[in-house]
């Protein structure tokens, strides 16, 4: 996962409504118990440390999906979340954004006194992790958000975050206790934000013998150049056009979401009832749980599971959305008291849809699906942060068609 990649953000401000957080917030819980369940805690880590799966993940909830935003509700969410069950997940979340995130270190003193992981040795890489990308990375972005997530076995992950108001951007980046030999040696997971050409980077390998006068070169124009092995570029527009998604990916998804309801997959029994629009939002939803890392370069995809706040792609449908959590819930639920055949049917909807895309040619065009969301939004309890929607004029007197 080192030096992973990187994603242009847009600044974007704008709180998230109630009434969409408490569904984020729900719908993390059994998202991330079922990634401890089947990957463990250094799975977990590893997907947070991935910026192409945070990016996803964040739609997959519903915020608009090129946003800066995402950061913030993503960590918020599962602060919120998983803190309340930190004992018997083994996955503590610490600071956040502005004050907040000075808190981190006192935090970490805390957790380590209660599970015997060495406190002074995070707090040490939260201040240092901070520091190196706030000073020794010259790219123009202040820091302003900071969360350090550590789990009982002592894996961690940094996440933070600056902007710079004068372009209206956001940078984000990712650190990943696996791999780190040195905090002065390109010890990132990956640098995300918009590419902005020649930076001050201190931390790359060839940066050694700069190191030993870091505050005086820290004056001088910036001659360094982050490597980065992969770019996720995220456009300036807030809409979702066709080039955004793999049409591909989506188009068997959308198949076999409906092909579920009606034809007899014998291993999708157990989520016989569900209509098509819950098993797309479902089979989503388990691509971020089980999706492998190459699944998640088109995180717009994503946000045809549950919309966005502001109705890009579409209006939030609520009542899939509630549909969504109270079947990952049951899921886990039974798991936990080893009955996993509803876990492994969920599972079954997205492997379904991979295997569905050798050879598919999507009948449907971007343009078309789109329309038809939006047109049966009110249907599913479609809501933005200006409302409800409302349903077309001529369909008042056929609300069950």
């Amino acid at each position: 996962m080192k030096s992973s990649g990187s994603a242009d953000l847009l600044l974007m401000g704008g709180q998230i409504p109630p009434w969409l957080f408490e569904r984020m917030t729900a719908l993390t819980l059994p998202v991330v118990e079922s990634i401890l369940e089947d990957y463990g805690q250094e799975g977990l880590i590893a997907k947070l440390s991935d910026p192409f799966w945070f990016q996803s993940f964040g739609a997959v909830i519903g915020m608009d999906w090129n946003s800066s935003g995402v950061t913030t509700a993503v960590m918020a969410a599962m602060k919120k979340a998983l803190n309340p069950h930190s004992k018997a997940l083994g996955v503590h979340i610490c600071g956040g954004k502005g004050k907040e995130s000075l808190k981190t270190p006192n935090e970490l003193k805390r957790i380590a006194y209660s599970t015997g992981i060495n406190g002074n040795e995070l707090a040490a890489h939260s201040k240092l992790s901070a520091k190196v990308d706030s000073a020794a990375v010259q790219d123009g972005y202040n820091i302003y958000l900071h969360n350090f997530i550590v789990t009982s076995s002592g894996h961690w992950a940094v996440i933070q975050q600056g902007m710079k108001s004068a372009d209206k951007s956001a940078r984000r980046y990712h650190w990943h206790s696996e791999g780190i030999s040195s905090f002065t040696k390109e010890p990132h997971a990956a640098i995300c934000g918009e590419q902005q050409g020649e930076i001050l980077n201190l931390v790359d390998r060839n940066a050694e013998a700069n190191q030993q006068g870091i505050l005086s070169i820290l004056k001088e124009k910036p001659d360094v150049i982050i490597r980065e092995a992969q770019r996720l570029i995220l456009p300036k527009y807030h809409e979702i056009r066709a080039k955004d998604i793999d049409l591909k990916r989506l188009g068997s998804m959308l198949y076999v979401a409906h092909e579920a309801g009606t034809s007899d997959f014998e291993d999708l029994l157990l989520l016989k009832g569900l209509g098509p629009r819950t098993l797309q939002s479902l089979a989503l939803v388990s691509e971020i749980i089980h999706g492998a890392p190459s699944r998640f370069k088109d995180p717009a995809r994503f946000a045809f599971a549950h919309g966005g706040k502001t109705g890009t792609p579409f209006p939030v449908p609520t009542k899939v959305y509630d549909e969504t959590i109270t079947t990952l819930k049951d899921a886990v639920r039974r798991a936990n008291i080893g009955d996993k055949d509803k876990g492994k049917a969920i599972d079954k909807l997205s492997k379904l849809a991979q295997q569905a895309e050798e050879g598919f040619t999507p009948t449907k065009g971007f343009d078309e699906l789109l329309k038809r969301e939006k047109k049966d939004s009110w249907k599913y309890g479609g809501r933005t942060k200006q409302g409800w929607e409302k349903p077309p004029e001529n369909n008042q007197l056929n609300l069950f068609d």
